[in-house]
């Protein structure tokens, strides 16, 4: 069907339900009736967070222990991200105490810290006794450096939330009973596994190696977006905010404003860890034992029999490289 506006020719899509014009010259989009202009799509939103402060993984020769984290901060203002939270794990402060003042810097810089636990265990191997001490233990660091924060986040170390229903039930009524909010993570494709080849392959000072490894990093990320898309259209039928989880790593450092780039080529705007997190779906639990940890729309599509999509996962690959 055709409407005529202003001697202007609009074509309407057929059928009693249609509401949007497809004006055919930009110049007649102002004459169209504007409830029936097509709505501008909400735009895709993405936090940033990284676990492991201040320390992660393995540096390849000539790099010190603070240059990956000051790196990422770095790279974090010169794009104009907002505040950016990292998950702290206060062992690392224990055995090299000067590492306590890159966490200072991480705040200093307006980012925000979390709870990680103290020593990164695997609840899936512990009860929920050791592991709520494990919690509890590593809240004066984070008093002590970040006093006036909202560091009441929780990230789950290997993001294993319980491998049954009685250890999940018990670690969260700690949590919730000290006012921790679960930082929840959506979007995951490995970044960690990078970082130890990164170390191998610039030993051996094989360039064309890391090369590779950038490659792929970057392709494994695109790949893991639409993972995680699909399952967010599947589960709720939109785009919800996600949440993406990398590490204090120096391949991430290295990285992260190609990464950054990446997510922007997708269509992607940056948004803090509570404004992605404050979407109702974050606000579900799903109420499943999960062994071995994933995603909350993993969680989420085993409480509703939802297939996952298929992904390559790349350890084995990298596994092999510059041994």
């Amino acid at each position: 069907m055709d409407d005529y506006t202003g001697g202007m020719k609009c074509v309407l899509p057929p059928g009693p339900r249609a509401a949007i014009f497809w004006c055919l010259s930009l110049s007649v989009l102002a004459l169209c009736p504007v409830g029936l202009r097509a709505q501008k799509p909400a735009p895709l939103q993405v936090a940033f967070t990284f676990d492991d402060l201040p320390a992660h993984g393995p540096l390849p020769p000539g790099e010190y222990r603070p240059e990956p984290m000051r790196t990422i901060l770095k790279v974090l203002r010169e794009n104009d991200m907002p505040q950016t939270y990292g998950f702290v794990n206060g062992f690392r402060t224990a055995e090299y105490p000067y590492q306590t003042e890159l966490l200072r810097e991480w705040i200093a810089s307006g980012d925000a810290l979390g709870n990680h636990t103290w020593s990164h265990p695997e609840l899936d191997k512990h009860s929920a006794r050791m592991y709520i001490h494990n919690i509890a233990e590593n809240e004066p660091l984070l008093e002590k450096v970040d006093p006036r924060g909202d560091w009441h986040w929780f990230r789950f170390p290997y993001l294993e939330e319980g491998d049954t229903l009685a250890k999940r039930e018990a670690v969260r009524s700690y949590l919730l009973g000290h006012h921790y909010r679960i930082a929840e993570v959506t979007i995951d494709f490995g970044d960690y596994l990078w970082n130890d080849v990164y170390a191998r392959c610039a030993v051996k000072q094989d360039n064309a190696a890391i090369q590779s490894l950038a490659t792929s990093y970057l392709a494994t990320a695109d790949e893991f977006i639409t993972y995680s898309r699909t399952l967010s259209q599947q589960l709720y039928g939109r785009d919800i905010p996600y949440v993406l989880l990398l590490h204090v790593g120096a391949f991430d450092a290295r990285m992260l404003p190609r990464l950054i780039a990446l997510f922007r080529q997708r269509g992607f705007e940056f948004v803090t860890l509570p404004q992605a997190e404050s979407d109702p779906a974050y606000k579900v639990d799903p109420k499943v034992a999960y062994p071995g940890g994933g995603l909350l729309f993993e969680l989420e599509a085993q409480a509703r029999n939802v297939n996952l999509p298929d992904a390559n996962e790349p350890e084995e690959q990298l596994a092999k490289m510059c041994r």
